[in-house]
């Protein structure tokens, strides 16, 4: 697939820049297995379902990763957390971090925090990152949610009021340098509603990494290297998703990165073995592009995505280049919100006569 192909042009005014209140007015385009697009409200979804459908959720919370402290000699530095990477074989916890500005910066100094305390800079990782020790017997996370702000796209211009507009409501497990934003649409009350329709629901997590928003840089958009991220998977959600597989109930995803917990599993073929009833974890780097055949999703639920993402390749492979073409520029003539803060769209799989 060639890189221009996931280009498109959004007029700056309908990237959103707030959520709407309440979160489930939003708009959704939704795109059935015959072809079809109607354009609804993202509260009607327990109208579109299907009793018997499973909603499989990414219950991953957002980490305040970004934290500002000063040098020695009193310049700023900014400290985006991406992931732990363990301990120093003592009590210093350790997590690679994306440091700004960083040509200025040497392994061993230390950057205060507005508490007293230190972090010291270890080694420098590469592309301005760098493995970062905590204070002796401190989580590094507990850090994070005492001096941390949430680390926002660049499309986002100002910090929320509320900074929780930017978790989903379900989130569970800290841990992503992002937001599984196809989630942040749903309420305590639509969540309800939807289990009182007969739709269930399965949380799994996978925490999302800065570069899942890293544009695609390569001509050739499968030659692109994909990023790793953590996953886990509880026995009782790989119950409910067996359970529907095994009754030939749809799978519906929320987001990409469900997409990516649901697929890795089929690779690893423990949706179809209901002997095992032990939890499942581990990483993936699991790369979704045109041409893929889905093994474990039915209905996508996701957001507009980036022009040049992986996301929006992943979206394509499920919807269809030249359908989702076409339904871009359908969102965007009809002034649909786009990105993180957007609209959502409801994308169904093309049965053979859609």
């Amino acid at each position: 697939m060639r890189l221009e192909e996931l280009d498109f042009d959004i007029p700056e005014e309908l990237i959103a820049q707030e959520p709407l209140e309440p979160r489930d007015s939003c708009r959704l385009l939704h795109l059935t297995a015959t072809g079809q697009s109607h354009h609804r409200r993202f509260s009607s979804l327990p109208d579109i379902l299907r009793p018997g459908d499973t909603l499989v959720f990414n219950d991953s919370r957002v980490l305040p990763a970004r934290i500002e402290g000063r040098r020695a000699t009193g310049g700023r530095v900014e400290l985006l957390f991406l992931r732990p990477t363990g301990q120093n074989g003592g009590t210093r916890e350790r997590w690679e971090a994306l440091a700004r500005p960083s040509q200025r910066l040497r392994a061993g100094e230390e950057v205060s925090l507005p508490n007293g305390q230190t972090l010291r800079l270890d080694s420098r990782v590469g592309h301005g990152r760098w493995i970062v020790e905590g204070p002796p017997s401190q989580s590094l996370v507990t850090l994070m949610e005492e001096h941390g702000r949430l680390p926002l796209p660049p499309y986002i211009k100002t910090y929320p009021a509320e900074p929780g507009s930017y978790q989903t409501v379900y989130a569970a497990t800290p841990g992503s340098a992002a937001a599984p934003t196809a989630g942040l649409h749903f309420t305590p009350e639509l969540l309800a509603r939807l289990e009182a329709a007969g739709v269930r629901s399965a949380y799994v997590t996978l925490h999302v990494g800065l570069d899942t928003f890293q544009p695609i840089r390569e001509q050739t958009v499968e030659l692109h290297m994909i990023h790793r991220e953590a996953f886990s998977v509880s026995a009782e959600a790989l119950a409910t998703v067996r359970a529907a597989r095994a009754s030939g109930q749809r799978l519906v995803a929320v987001g990409t990165t469900a997409t990516r917990v649901l697929e890795t599993l089929a690779a690893l073929g423990v949706l179809d073995d209901s002997s095992a009833v032990e939890p499942v974890s581990g990483s993936t780097d699991i790369y979704i592009t045109p041409g893929y055949r889905f093994r474990a999703v039915d209905v996508l639920l996701t957001n507009f995505h980036l022009p040049r993402s992986t996301v929006l390749a992943l979206t394509m492979a499920f919807v269809g280049v030249e359908r989702l073409g076409r339904t871009y520029a359908e969102a965007v003539a009809l002034g649909y919100r786009f990105f993180s803060f957007g609209d959502a769209m409801l994308a169904e799989a093309r049965d053979a006569h859609g």
